[in-house]
């Protein structure tokens, strides 16, 4: 995946003898209709669709879609106008969910770098997800007081996974693709906007397709290492659903000389763990993507590159436009408001996988011997930047910093050290209660603080109201 937002890179080199076999224009030197060059507008491919289907390769000389195109039989010829045609014509969101959709789904089907191909799971598979769910669930009991939160259990393919994911995918991304979309259309000055409908239409259009083709990209690619339905943090399947993807799960222990059924019965304990408390803290999963969308909405699109590369665009080098999108258009708003909302996204997600940790070693440390293994192998995998962060930092420009999962981890920890399983899991009855994210840099501290018992405000809070319905009903009757 690139490294700048939505893989806006530089676009393809040409080859060397490029101009070669290129008929000259005889009346200004130039190179002819036919030529592919940097005076043909198609040829420096400006908006990056070389990943898609039949996109890619070299194009003759002749042919002034070669470079869009690639190097097309005639069979693929009508499927390529086609693509392209409902790129143009498609009048949905900021991305093209359908677009990514396909493309995720071709991406799976290639099979990721060291040749495992998607395969349909197996009967013998699921039964194996089914029953390490369940004996997850029944470990669990014993080390934290959410009930189960899984009704099903269930073993995906890829491809199963992709399908699920997308709408949560498609919550998370449309906010920052807004953003983008609507910057596209705003560069033209205000006068010439009225004239220029169709062009900007297109422009969007083209957007949301270039989104749609990142996205499509990325999470195909994440389909390929995903164990589960919860590796970024956040629920991506339907609720209550825990599942876990065999192929990718035997992937993950190959060479950890681990038994393939203590990896299993490890990473379902953390999906199960996953599924709890997002079934039964009901404000958590909005609180989440709310945390998202109101981070995402502090974006600021500089659209300064944008306006500059229109001013002196010159026709025969949409490139141009190509090079100032990546050069980077992201930059969060130096505002209270937006480092508010970070700080509030980052420490959300650092107490949800921190609390998973925490109860699933508890959990696991005396029924598996390869749990302190498997939790540090984890955990390296974020902190190294795994597959699930870079994928959600390259969508929305954000990253998980692994410090603070550690230090969430040790301070539900302690919490349970000193005030007990049902104590730790009471916090989060509210998102008030949860601990800050200069509580994070002081786990202790907050593990002592003298708390508030909210159950005895309620209490009186209770008895006032009732209270004020006993003297409304001596009045009444007084009078």
């Amino acid at each position: 995946m690139s490294d700048t937002p939505f893989g806006f890179g530089l676009p393809p080199e040409e080859p060397e003898n490029g101009d070669e076999g290129k008929k000259k224009d005889p009346a200004g030197g130039g190179q002819g209709s036919g030529g592919q060059g940097g005076d043909n507008p198609f040829g420096a491919n400006p908006f990056g669709f070389g990943g898609l289907p039949g996109m890619g390769g070299p194009g003759g000389a002749d042919n002034p879609f070669a470079a869009m195109f690639g190097s097309l039989n005639p069979n693929d010829l009508g499927a390529a106008f086609q693509q392209l045609g409902q790129m143009l014509s498609y009048e949905g969101g900021p991305v093209n969910w359908d677009m990514a959709k396909q493309i995720a789904r071709q991406v799976v089907a290639q099979g990721t770098p060291d040749g495992t191909k998607d395969a349909s799971v197996g009967p013998a598979e699921k039964a194996a997800v089914e029953e390490a769910v369940r004996l997850a669930d029944l470990w669990l009991d014993g080390v934290t007081s959410l009930p189960s939160g899984a009704s099903t259990s269930v073993a995906w393919s890829r491809a199963e996974w992709v399908e699920a994911t997308l709408p949560a995918w498609q919550q998370l991304v449309d906010p920052v693709a807004e953003r983008v979309g609507a910057a596209m259309g705003d560069v033209l000055p205000e006068e010439m906007q009225a004239m220029a409908g169709p062009l900007i239409g297109m422009m969007r259009s083209m957007g949301g397709a270039m989104f749609g083709q990142q996205i499509g990209q990325a999470v195909g690619a994440l389909a390929g290492e995903v164990v589960g339905s919860t590796d970024v943090g956040l629920p991506l399947g339907p609720a209550g659903k825990a599942a876990l993807l065999p192929l990718n799960i035997e992937t993950f222990g190959k060479d950890l000389g681990v038994p393939k059924d203590e990896v299993r019965l490890y990473l379902a304990l953390r999906e199960a763990a996953h599924q709890r408390l997002f079934a039964h803290v009901p404000w958590l999963r909005s609180h989440l993507f709310g945390a998202v969308e109101g981070y995402a909405r502090g974006i600021k699109v500089d659209t300064s590159k944008l306006e500059e590369a229109v001013g002196q665009l010159d026709p025969t080098h949409p490139e141009q436009l190509q090079e100032a999108l990546q050069q980077g258009m992201f930059q969060p708003e130096d505002t209270p408001e937006q480092k508010a909302a970070l700080a509030r996204l980052e420490t959300a997600l650092a107490l949800v996988e921190g609390w998973v940790d925490a109860v699933v070693h508890e959990a696991a440390k005396s029924r598996l011997t390869s749990a302190d293994a498997l939790r540090e192998t984890l955990r390296r995998r974020r902190a190294s930047g795994g597959p699930a962060e870079q994928t959600f930092a390259t969508l929305i420009g954000l990253e998980l910093r692994p410090r603070r999962l550690r230090d969430a981890s040790r301070l539900w920890a302690s919490l349970t050290d000193a005030r007990g399983v049902d104590g730790r899991d009471d916090l989060w009855e509210h998102p008030d209660m949860l601990p800050t994210a200069s509580d994070l840099d002081d786990p202790d501290g907050f593990v002592h603080r003298e708390h508030l018992d909210f159950s005895e405000i309620d209490k009186m809070l209770g008895e006032a109201a009732r209270g004020d319905g006993d003297d409304e009903g001596k009045d009444d009757s007084a009078k």
